[in-house]
């Protein structure tokens, strides 16, 4: 029975109101050509009942045009003439819809490897990522690589959706070892949350309704779990971040400061800084679209009004004075080449960060990343579609946080200056890791002033006889878990029953005393590796055997080290253990924290490693025992003099 017309408004204004407040997902999909990934949007569309009449009518004409008895629901979201012509997709397709629940916006990604740069702009900001994988093909190429650009865009949230069930016979032994193969691959990733759902986009099977097919699939259908995936902690709300982009002045007694909340939550009466000045005040007035408010969070667009009168303007942001960004002119960065013209290091670029615009250009080019493999392969340049790590420097400072933690200030791209076309979508890593501009042991001036170095009047070879040994560093370095701690005391043992003098500088130790007060960022372990080295060479001037255990995972801060230390009496010994060992050990729990994302920059998951190209001793931990190495490294340290006979007579 029709409801009486007030009766109508009435629900007709409930229904938006629903409608506004719902929470909104953002996803995307993508995988390998002809997965289904149309297909499954158009089914979704058409069972979640998010398809205008005429245009479902316009879709059934089309498909009747092209000789196809069903609907073919690809047509929904392909809309050029190349993609329905070539039944591939080639551009991305936005999608809305709503459910009771939640509100939706799809992106539709190409899966061609050519078009790897729009599924990363498709991706940049989804909350989900649902890669579909061909139940006939199992896990290919393009599989692992849109999975490792969903996890270097830090989505939080991955769906594993198993097409095409119904030409394998819905079978459960196929799924499965599909999932338990992307489930080994997706072990490499950033990435917390991954679910797998058998699917048949072509039938609906598990899209809305669960499948009477597959009765042995105990789990959501698709729909179902993108309603339900919790996503309110996704966001950052920790780290209140605000760039000014409009500066409104309607009349002479009114000044507010116009932008959206990147991240965070601010609150009339907060002190914030004003940056890059550092300024401080505190906000007065809160203007949201429905006029003043006590509170506003991310990612709403506001207006501030500040107690105090302080310059002002587009590009600057306000924080919390106790939790502050980065302000650099330096930092490594991952880029996704998005440019027919190669990356061209040296050639000046324009940096839109946030509501900032300033010249940079790429001092150098770390290394290019295999999305196939996840190898790191050095390169000269990058090619379009290509990713690779990189140095950019500004010519004037940025005010970011690393991509990891902050998706907005940690996100920028690179313009052309002459084309103006988006050269490269940019994902900051770090504020440096190439030091010579902050290393203290050569660039930084000295503190102290009116010093001089003394001789003492012991020389090293009347040590070298009193101690009946000649110093050396052991610089042992390696993966967290490979064995460097335990093979570090065990070898102090040994040369300590042998009547030696040692001493072992462990990692952890030294950073409970004389490194305390230095954290995880680039220039604090360069200056962790820099004292320890410095500590090293003070031991072997008086005559000591030093063994150190240190990740120490960039071969400039070792060259840094051997340089203090010297050459003569460096040694440096990759201890050489998988990172698949590495982390079945796992000895401090360090590695399940980093792949559960609480660690950020973790050597060997999310930060890099630089193997020696040519160590002293490579110790392979994995192949000998703790007692088979001590001997190796013993053994070594003889064949180069370390132990000095007494009265001419071999040592025993």
């Amino acid at each position: 029975m029709d409801l009486e017309p007030g009766k109508r408004s009435v629900r007709a204004s409930e229904l938006i109101r629903q409608a506004q407040e719902a929470e909104l997902l953002r996803f995307t999909t993508a995988g390998s050509v002809d997965d289904g990934k149309s297909t499954l949007i158009g089914r979704l569309l058409h069972d979640a009942r998010g398809i205008y009449e005429d245009h479902l009518l316009a879709v059934r004409e089309a498909s009747a045009r092209s000789g196809q008895k069903e609907i073919d629901w690809a047509l929904l979201t392909d809309g050029l003439k190349a993609e329905r012509e070539q039944r591939i997709t080639i551009d991305v397709a936005y999608r809305h819809f709503s459910t009771p629940r939640r509100r939706f916006i799809i992106a539709d990604t190409p899966g061609h490897e050519q078009y790897t740069r729009n599924m990363a702009t498709g991706a940049s900001t989804a909350n989900l990522a649902v890669i579909l994988i061909d139940a006939r093909n199992g896990v290919v190429i393009q599989s692992k690589r849109h999975g490792f650009i969903a996890s270097l865009l830090g989505i939080p949230h991955l769906v594993v959706a198993v097409n095409k069930m119904d030409l394998v016979d819905y079978s459960r032994e196929v799924f499965e070892r599909i999932r338990d193969e992307y489930v080994r691959f997706t072990t490499k990733l950033r990435i917390r949350d991954v679910t797998f759902i058998p699917i048949s986009a072509l039938h609906g099977d598990n899209i809305v309704h669960r499948s009477t097919h597959m009765p042995w699939y105990q789990g959501p259908p698709l729909l179902t779990y993108l309603e339900t995936v919790h996503i309110a902690s996704d966001g950052n709300l920790i780290d209140f971040r605000f760039p000014v982009q409009y500066v409104l002045r309607p009349n002479a007694d009114f000044r507010g400061y116009c932008g959206t909340i990147t991240s965070g939550v601010v609150r009339v009466g907060d002190e914030v800084a004003v940056l890059p000045s550092g300024k401080r005040t505190r906000i007065s007035r809160i203007l949201g679209p429905n006029g003043d408010t006590t509170y506003a969070f991310a990612p709403q667009s506001i207006t501030v009004c500040l107690e105090d009168a302080i310059d002002v303007s587009r590009g600057d942001m306000l924080a919390h004075p106790g939790n502050l960004p980065w302000m650099v002119q330096d930092l490594e960065a991952i880029l996704i080449w998005m440019d027919n013209r190669a990356l061209r290091p040296g050639q000046s670029y324009l940096v839109k960060h946030t509501t900032n615009v300033v010249r940079g250009e790429c001092v150098g080019l770390k290394y290019r990343i295999d999305p196939n493999t996840l190898h790191r392969q050095e390169a000269a340049t990058l090619e379009l579609n290509e990713i690779g790590r990189v140095h950019l420097r500004m010519h004037r400072p940025l005010l970011c946080d690393e991509y990891e933690r902050n998706r907005g200030t940690g996100s920028f791209i690179l313009i052309d200056p002459v084309t103006h076309f988006t050269a490269a979508a940019g994902l900051v890593i770090d504020r440096c890791h190439t030091h010579g501009a902050v290393r203290v042991s050569t660039a930084a001036p000295k503190k102290a002033t009116n010093v001089t170095r003394h001789e003492g009047r012991v020389t090293p070879e009347q040590r070298a006889a009193l101690l009946r040994q000649r110093p050396a560093t052991l610089w042992l370095t390696g993966l967290s878990g490979s064995g460097k701690s335990t093979l570090a005391y065990a070898l102090e043992e040994r040369l300590v029953a042998a009547g030696h003098a040692c001493v072992v500088l462990d990692g952890d130790n030294v950073r409970h005393g004389l490194n305390r007060d230095l954290g995880f960022s680039a220039q604090d372990r360069s200056e962790n590796i820099r004292r320890v080295a410095e500590v090293a060479r003070l031991f072997n001037e008086a005559g000591l055997i030093v063994i150190t255990s240190f990740i120490s995972p960039y071969r400039e801060d070792r060259q840094m080290a051997r340089e203090i230390i010297g050459g003569a009496n460096f040694i440096e010994a990759f201890v050489d253990a998988p990172l698949q060992e590495c982390e079945r050990r796992d000895p401090k729990g360090l590695y399940a924290k980093a792949r559960a994302g609480q660690i950020p920059e973790f050597t060997g998951i999310s930060a890099p490693y630089e193997a020696p190209e040519a160590p002293g001793l490579r110790l392979e931990s994995a192949r000998y025992s703790v007692a088979e190495l001590v001997e190796q490294v013993y053994q070594a340290l003889e064949a180069r003099g370390c132990f000095r006979p007494e009265s001419g007579e071999d040592e025993k």
